[in-house]
């Protein structure tokens, strides 16, 4: 066969074949394992070539009988088009670079500005790029979680009414605290970065689990030997209390499988905002909160039912994450309340969530005639609300960050009066 000369095959080929893009699914049909950096008529030229040794009906044939006898096939508007623009079909060098800066697929490096080792070992964003697998493995765990659950075991062994400033009980607390939030705080937090690789691809691709910093069998192990720990250091405690049932076993238990479903499919209840932030809040409230009170003392029904009513503040605390997540979550179809009902909605929620909730908390101090601890708690939600109105609701998504660290420290105060109310 003989290819014409004067460039028409790589005209048409170039005008009528669709265009290459080097990660469509046109690369697992060519057979490459990495991009060419070819124009679009190049990639397929080895196909026009090779056109007579294909079926009729193939589209490939076609089109080299259309440009062997154009006068006969091709409608006269489409010559006039070919003949008016020519195409100069050049190999390109390639366009690696070119792609990669297009995405920010890395995390600044420590040297560089905007990248900070502190929050690298914090898990929090404008991470320093790292290489160090321990440094990685903290990272994933997501240190900055920690305190609050940290603070519910504190709330709860202040609630027990029996946490004496002694050696032996000093030391129970730590192991609690331990086992709350680097062990079974760190499984969810790696785990959750494991199930959410897809969608950090979008919204922070320098992340260790897209960027391939770290395995994906380092990830899973990681998640096993958190998951473990935790669970051995609760029935630890139960035996060191000296429980006839172990009962802070078992709110491990519940805990890792709250915080598996929440993360994982199938029921992956992330995906709704309404359930997935509640069950979130009460993990972050309710449940170190139990520990530290079964730890001490007794846990009663009126006790669980307060903390899963706190728990909706954490549900409000929850969707503050959220706004920063917003385009990867409506990617992947995860119903957010931010995707669900739009940032000004959403933002109103939140902060109505957080509001109303402690200002419940702070009428039943006051019906259970402790109208001392009403009004501290009262008093400790009004910065809240300052700070909501001068960052969070100008803009949830800039100032995420700024609220948090300005008004958290408020509500997590709060539930200490609100523990010490109930112990008194």
């Amino acid at each position: 066969m003989s290819v014409p000369r004067d460039g028409r095959v790589i005209r048409l080929a170039s005008r009528l074949l669709p265009p290459f893009h080097p990660r469509s699914s046109e690369l697992s049909v060519l057979g490459h394992s990495q991009a060419p950096s070819l124009r679009s008529a190049e990639i397929w030229l080895p196909f026009l070539l090779l056109s007579p040794l294909l079926p009729s009906p193939c589209p490939v044939a076609v089109l080299i009988d259309t440009v062997r006898r154009p006068s006969e096939l091709l409608h006269p508007s489409l010559i006039a088009a070919t003949q008016r623009r020519t195409l100069t079909v050049k190999a390109a060098e390639t366009d690696a670079d070119e792609v990669k800066a297009a995405a920010p697929e890395e995390a600044p490096s420590s040297s560089g500005a905007g990248g900070s080792s502190i929050n690298q070992l914090l898990g929090i964003k404008g991470a320093a790029q790292e290489s160090n697998k321990w440094k990685i493995r903290l990272q994933l765990t997501k240190p900055v979680t920690w305190p609050p659950l940290v603070w519910g075991v504190v709330c709860g062994a202040a609630a027990s009414g029996n946490f004496h400033w002694n050696v032996e009980d000093v030391a129970k607390a730590i192991v609690c605290m331990i086992m709350s939030g680097p062990c079974l705080t760190g499984y969810t937090q790696t785990m959750n970065d494991w199930y959410d690789r897809e969608i950090d691809a979008i919204n922070e691709p320098y992340r260790p689990i897209p960027s391939g910093s770290i395995s994906e069998g380092e990830v899973i192990t990681q998640i096993w030997v958190l998951l473990l720990a935790g669970l051995g250091l609760a029935g630890l405690l139960d035996v060191w209390a000296g429980h006839k049932s172990p009962d802070i076993f078992y709110l491990a238990v519940g805990g890792s499988l709250i915080s598996y479903i929440y993360s994982a499919p199938p029921l992956k209840l992330k995906q709704n905002g309404w359930i997935g932030n509640f069950a979130l809040g009460a993990s972050y409230i309710s449940l170190p909160w139990w520990a530290g009170q079964a730890l001490f003392g007794t846990l009663t029904p009126d006790i669980i039912v307060l903390t899963l009513l706190y728990s909706i503040a954490g549900l409000g605390i929850a969707i503050v994450n959220d706004f920063k997540s917003i385009e990867g979550d409506r990617a992947l179809g995860l119903q957010s309340l931010p995707v669900a009902f739009g940032v000004e909605t959403a933002k109103w929620i939140c902060v109505a969530a957080i509001d109303i909730t402690q200002l419940s908390v702070a009428g039943y101090l006051l019906g259970d005639d402790k109208p001392f601890y009403a009004l501290a708690l009262l008093g400790l939600i009004l910065p809240q609300v300052y700070f909501q109105f001068e960052y969070f609701l100008k803009d949830p998504v800039k100032y995420d960050v700024k609220y948090q660290a300005s008004a958290q420290p408020f509500l997590i105060l709060g539930l200490l009066v609100t523990a010490l109310g109930i112990s008194h």
